[in-house]
């Protein structure tokens, strides 16, 4: 299977072309303004490079930006209408009640409170009331409002509410864009409606960034299928990427970290993926990144999206080195993919932390001649400053006192000068196009996220029910089921409900299955 793996950062696009589990080639092109043009501009490099037409191509897999930075810059949101099915509870905090004033703004700050909703056994709160959401979709109607996030109170234990009220706006509402909450998000009632409403508000840039994308694609002469991967590691097809866009947040790191498993070999260890502005660092079990366990912010925002344990700090390779009177300081801010003109060795005038490498001798970058100049006080300075936030973010990324392996990737991974917080250090072959392999060798999952009452059945047959779920889910999703395996199983015990309620969380992957 010959596989393009594409990743979109802030810098730089990534691309490799792969045939089976060997890369044929690897390219690394500088962001462009407008985005399409850089991916056009690496998929015909990538090709070149490795003597393939786009014919010859199975399949695309993209990471990309877009919507993780249109929720963080305020940019291109639609007016949404929050639905909470839950009265006569839970109506002591209103949708979007934690959301920052700014972006509540942005999208309207329109929400409503109807009857309906679950105990977390499944039994009804209150039944639907289908004229009050007929009223409801009236409002919506007359002001102008055409995206609709339905939320219901323990929807993942039963998505009946949520599924009739869709019906029901999708009727009284033609052509509005629908989000229901169980479809997305986890138990947590407010985090899994923040999910749905930010699902929601992107819809209509979902469609305009997916429909480039396959213009883009179809502009090289590709004519296969493409992928958009997701914060788990692992692929959506484009028209569920479209319908479920928050799915891609946070999906480059992971693609980094995905990348780095497969290209060293290792399962378990810790990744620090450096680019152009800032390094990203996480740690792999089992080959796919760690979990989040608490609710993740995007943007302001408490999600509970299926989000890696990644932290970013501000280094990067373009990241600004200043002496100043308290010693020297590296980043947070970049010259980003204007490195190629603003950095000293590329001729410009901006000190950045690839500077102070080529003059030290670590690497072969631009031109050499133009940093020797230097300060070598100011260049020792400046790398154990690097050397000293790269250990700090390592020890922090540690979880035991396991002696892991730390993997480096990325393109601004030169910065690295030797072994960090005395971990063995791992640099793989390609490491700098990592992000775009880890594309290219996603699998696809099924995740079932539900609370059993085990006063009504077994542990174990509570943890089987959740396994065949999660393993269905990933075969609708796209995956062989021959190689479909379990690679996580939560249950915990959930002490202040009655019945012994267990609350269990299984994952499962597979293969994608081309066909």
């Amino acid at each position: 299977m010959i596989r393009i793996g594409i990743d979109v950062g802030g810098t730089n696009t990534d691309a490799v072309i792969m045939d089976g589990a060997d890369v044929l080639a690897a390219v690394k092109s500088h962001t462009t303004s407008d985005v399409m043009s850089g991916v056009v501009s690496s998929l015909n490099l990538v090709l070149a490079e490795a003597g393939k037409s786009a014919s010859d191509v199975d399949v695309v897999m993209i990471g990309t930006t877009h919507f993780t930075n249109a929720v963080v810059q305020r940019r291109d949101l639609a007016q949404t209408a929050a639905v909470r099915l839950c009265l006569p509870a839970t109506q002591s905090l209103p949708p979007m009640v934690d959301w920052p004033e700014d972006l509540r703004d942005v999208i309207g700050n329109t929400w409503y409170l109807a009857h309906g909703g679950n105990e977390f056994d499944g039994r009804v709160i209150s039944p639907l009331n289908e004229d009050e959401l007929v009223g409801i979709a009236a409002d919506i109607k007359s002001k102008g409002i055409n995206t609709i996030a339905i939320t219901s109170v323990f929807s993942p234990v039963s998505a009946e509410f949520e599924a009739k009220a869709a019906e029901i706006f999708a009727r009284e509402l033609p052509g509005a864009h629908i989000t229901v909450s169980s479809e997305i998000g986890r138990i947590g009632l407010l985090e899994r409606e923040n999910a749905a409403i930010m699902n929601a508000c992107l819809r209509d840039l979902s469609h305009e960034v997916i429909q480039a994308f396959r213009d883009a694609l179809a502009g090289i002469g590709f004519t296969g299928r493409f992928f958009l991967t997701q914060n788990d590691g692992t692929l959506m097809e484009a028209e569920f990427a479209e319908k479920f866009p928050v799915l891609t947040f946070a999906s480059g790191p992971t693609n980094s970290m995905r990348g780095a498993a497969f290209l060293s070999g290792v399962k378990d260890a810790i990744v620090v993926d450096i680019g152009g502005t800032t390094a990203d660092v996480g740690s792999l079990q089992k080959g796919f990144p760690r979990q989040a366990t608490v609710a993740v912010e995007v943007g302001g925002v408490r999600t509970n999206f299926r989000m890696p344990d990644v932290f970013s700090i501000g280094l990067g390779g373009g990241s600004l080195v200043v002496d100043a009177a308290a010693g020297v300081k590296v980043g947070p801010t970049s010259v980003g993919y204007r490195i190629a003109t603003e950095a000293l060795v590329f001729g410009g005038s901006t000190l950045t932390t690839t500077d102070l490498v080529v003059a030290d001798g670590g690497a072969v970058i631009g031109d050499p001649a133009k940093v020797a100049h230097l300060d070598k006080d100011l260049v020792a300075r400046g790398r154990a400053r690097i050397a000293e936030m790269l250990d700090d973010c390592v020890e922090r990324a540690r979880v035991s006192a396991d002696p892991l392996p730390v993997i480096v990737v990325g393109g601004g991974s030169v910065i690295v000068g030797g072994p960090i917080a005395g971990l063995q250090l791992i640099k793989p072959n390609h490491f700098a196009c990592a992000n775009a392999v880890g594309a290219a060798i996603a699998q696809v999952s099924g995740e079932v996220d539900r609370v059993y009452a085990m006063a009504e059945i077994s542990r174990d047959k509570a943890l089987e029910d959740a396994k065949t779920q999660a393993v269905n889910a990933a075969v609708a999703a796209g995956a062989k089921r021959e190689t479909v395996e379990i690679v996580d199983v939560e249950d915990v015990p959930l002490a202040y409900l009655p019945g012994n309620a267990t609350r269990v969380r299984v994952k499962a992957v597979g293969e994608l299955h081309v066909g």
